[in-house]
């Protein structure tokens, strides 16, 4: 069948990957290399037409290649996230992926799973379609048996089976929706590295003018001028960014992975950096999602088994609900419901909290149960009036003590509903929830439960979880929507959690504290979290969430727990710190190229490099560059921020530093040791190869270059590149040999400067990033240790200090030794 319909998706139109090769040699970059190309062969500078051939080549090569690789790496990771189907054949259910469906096969399709194929429904209780993916509509579609659902569509309520009548490109979306296809919303950060981009074309095409103007008063050579004045700006260009950028996000997206966090949208990577307040669902992320039955509260004398029976026959072990699986677990006995037989089931909906099915008993007899939240099968009850007193009082008992209520209900044949008791059940924290949150906080993320519990069960976890008491009651916003007053809005963004929430209240959350300049990160598993999902600035689908959810979602979990989350804000972090140390890196280079080559030229009129140089200098730049997306860094311990006066203000420190240690090797070139301006144009060359590579461990610390031990395959790169533009130098490839004496001295200067370079680096931090938190260091001597707890003390009585001074960084030990002098003391 399969062969005979083909897979049930539609087709992507696939890139041909030879024109898509040919695709790197067409655009503004790859023009202007192109023209300095025929410039060198009209002006019969081969070795400079071939040099410049090779750069044009080599980037086309490399851009090929890494994309194609981060394409690969994602269409792996985004395989883990094909979407299953449930369907019959040979008369057994089985769960295989989506794109398998043929026509003919039965599917059954739940609350919140999206419809894999055009189906028919098949005998059953009607249920809510949302169709607004394909008409626009955003109100649910109810559809009866017979009637045709779509592609596309999600699950609103009820479940049934499904006949597929239609599959891939001959379903209704399949035949009138087009693939959108193209690249993704750039974030934040990713904007903010092409500012930079331009800014580095626009000073090149300044001072580039300058040269030309200048050339053209003094009678020079105009083809050769125009010739490197066009290889000066490519070499200024930079051509590597778009390709650092998607290898590091590739890179970040499988090391997620490994920790079983699969990315859907890569520059949700970049926003998670920024976050800084955490809604995290209750069950299943702060708590185990583990549920446990209590003792029952029962009414009118009924025996608890009762109770327990009644509200297991109203559960389906098929559906793996947690809590169908705790009420039949209570279960004393494994064979209890076996002389039962089940006429109808309704499964659990968000609109009327609560599951029913009729049952046929042992003496023949048909009878109702249902389950649910007490105060919805108390509305259903007849005895409610005589029992809803002493039911009130039991689930407030239970939810002082951490338990949720369900309450249970059985109607005789007549209709008639009788209230027959309470059940608690118990999802205890897990056991790393606790100090997940601590970690959370200390890197500045406000971790904010959001749970549909009443507010004394939410109260009771966040207790025991260290989260704090201000659990607002989200019933109580009532219909604000954007209209909240700015006292609600201050009481959001204060509070600690929500309690009694609905999915409408998560999108309101998010956009207020949105509207109050957090970055939002949200987590959600059903249906009616998928708007939410999509509000939030990066929103993250837990496990076992619904397919929508999933789809709306830019991280979907594959394990439980809050500690992943953490995982993948950590490493967003570290990915922030290798493009913050790329683009200072880049711009303090590109100064260096740039204002040497124009003072050079303006004040002695001399090339202290030529177009070759220059061209092969940018190669083997953009060569190791790469290799910064493995690279060893420590994040933040607060959320990241696009600084562009720090991060200009040190990049063009160094690269003016960068300036005077070159001249100053031009000076010792030419009135110190006498050598002659082709002896000189190689030494320069050497010196800002040199000089450049070693840049890249500057930039990468916040701190002196040794704080942090580079990735191998970083100063590998590094050492294999400058081992050929050695050699090159040495022996006079496409330049003038300079021997091995030459090159050692280049090399000694070089490291010499690197010092001084990197005391250097450490002031313009002080000077361009005075409000960065520093380390709180503590004296050692004559210091007397603190244990493990009352060092967490310390530390935060420390850190209250650093706040209160006005975030002084100076005053770092005073502070810490004040807070511990308290801390002792007490």
């Amino acid at each position: 069948m399969r062969c005979r319909y083909g897979p049930n998706e539609i087709e992507e139109k696939k890139a041909n990957p030879f024109l898509k090769f040919l695709s790197y040699f067409w655009g503004p970059i790859p023009w202007m290399i192109e023209a300095a190309v025929i410039l060198s062969a009209v002006d019969r500078h081969w070795p400079d037409f071939a040099i410049i051939l090779l750069l044009l080549v080599a980037n086309a090569v490399v851009g090929f290649w890494e994309e194609h690789q981060a394409g690969n790496a994602i269409a792996a990771l985004k395989a883990k996230l094909a979407v299953k189907a449930q369907v019959k054949r040979d008369g057994k259910w089985t769960n295989p992926e989506a794109r398998d469906l043929v026509p003919g096969d039965v599917i059954h399709l739940r609350l919140g799973d999206i419809v894999p194929a055009d189906a028919r429904l098949l005998e059953g209780d009607p249920v809510e379609v949302d169709q607004s993916a394909l008409t626009g509509e955003s109100l649910p579609a109810t559809r009866k048996p017979g009637e045709a659902v779509f592609s596309g569509s999600i699950i609103r309520t009820g479940e049934i089976d499904a006949l597929v009548y239609a599959t891939g490109k001959n379903t209704y979306f399949g035949k009138t929706a087009q693939l959108v296809q193209g690249a993704q919303t750039a974030s934040h950060f990713q904007r903010a590295v092409l500012k930079i981009g331009n800014y580095l074309i626009i000073l090149a095409m300044t001072l580039v003018a300058v040269i030309i103007t200048v050339a053209l008063f003094r009678g020079d050579p105009m083809l050769t001028t125009l010739q490197f004045a066009l290889v000066l700006t490519v070499a200024a260009i930079p051509v590597a960014m778009p390709t650092v950028l998607s290898v590091t996000m590739a890179v970040g997206a499988r090391s997620l992975a490994k920790k079983e966090a699969i990315v859907s949208r890569l520059a949700a990577i970049e926003e998670l950096a920024g976050v800084d307040v955490l809604c995290a669902d209750k069950t299943g992320t702060l708590t185990q999602n583990k549920l446990t039955l209590g003792d029952p509260f029962n009414v009118d004398g009924i025996p608890a088994e009762q109770v327990i029976l009644n509200a297991a026959l109203a559960s389906r072990a098929d559906n793996k609900d947690t809590i169908d699986l705790a009420v039949l677990g209570g279960l004393k006995n494994d064979q209890a419901l076996k002389d039962y037989q089940v006429l109808h089931f309704q499964p659990f909906d968000p609109v009327h909290k609560r599951t029913e099915a009729t049952i046929k008993g042992t003496d023949g007899d048909e009878f109702k149960v249902t389950k649910g939240a007490p105060q919805v099968i108390l509305d259903l009850a007849a005895n409610a009036g005589e029992v809803k007193p002493a039911v009130d009082k039991a689930i407030n008992e239970f939810a002082a003590c951490g338990f949720r209520s369900l309450g249970v209900a059985r109607a005789d044949q007549e209709g008639k509903w009788q209230f027959l008791g309470v059940l608690p059940l118990f999802d205890p924290p897990r056991e790393e929830a606790k100090q997940t949150i601590v970690t959370a906080r200390a890197m500045g993320v406000k971790v904010k439960m959001v749970t549909g519990d009443a507010l004394a069960i939410a109260q009771e976890t966040a207790k025991k979880l260290g989260m704090g008491a201000n659990i607002l009651n989200a019933g109580g916003f009532g219909d604000t929507k954007h209209h909240e007053t700015e006292q609600l809005a201050e009481s959001i963004e204060k509070a600690d959690g929500f309690a009694q929430v609905f999915p409408e209240h998560k999108f309101h959350i998010i956009d207020v504290l949105q509207k109050r300049g957090h970055i939002v990160g949200m987590t959600g598993d059903g249906v009616n979290d998928a708007p939410a999902l999509k509000k939030a600035d990066c929103g993250i689908a837990v496990s076992g969430a619904t397919d929508a959810a999933r789809a709306a979602a830019d991280i979907v979990l594959m394990t439980t727990g809050l500690t992943v989350i953490i995982d993948a804000i950590k490493e967003s972090r570290k990915i922030f710190q290798r493009m913050n140390s790329y683009a200072i890196y880049r711009i303090a280079e590109t100064l260096r190229v740039l204002l040497l080559m124009t003072f050079a030229i303006l004040i002695f009129n001399f090339y202290p490099m030529t177009a070759v140089m220059i061209v092969i200098l940018a190669l083997l730049n953009d060569g190791a560059i790469l290799s910064i997306a493995y690279d060893n860094v420590h994040y933040k311990d607060k959320p990241e921020a696009w600084n562009m006066h720090m991060v200009l203000g040190v990049a063009t420190v160094l690269g003016v530093i960068g300036v005077i240690s070159a001249f100053g090797l031009f000076y010792l070139g030419e009135r110190v040791f006498h050598l002659d301006r082709a002896h000189i144009q190689t030494l320069m060359y050497l010196k800002l190869s040199v000089a450049g590579h070693l840049t890249i461990f500057l930039t990468r610390t916040r701190g002196p270059f040794w704080s942090i031990r580079p990735v191998r395959i970083l100063w590998v790169a590094v050492l294999g590149t400058q081992i050929v533009a050695t050699l090159l130098a040495v022996y006079g490839v496409f330049m003038t040999p300079l021997g091995w004496g030459w090159a050692a001295f280049v090399w000694g200067y070089a490291l010499v400067w690197f010092l001084v370079n990197d005391r250097v680096k450490l002031l313009a931090y002080r000077v361009f990033d005075p409000t960065a938190a520093p380390l709180l260091v503590k004296k050692q001597a004559d210091a007397k240790p603190a244990p493990a707890d009352m060092t967490q003390q310390i530390a935060k009585r420390a850190y209250e200090l650093y706040e209160q001074g006005g975030r002084q960084g100076g005053h770092a030990v005073e502070d810490w030794e004040q807070a511990e002098r308290e801390v002792r003391k007490k």
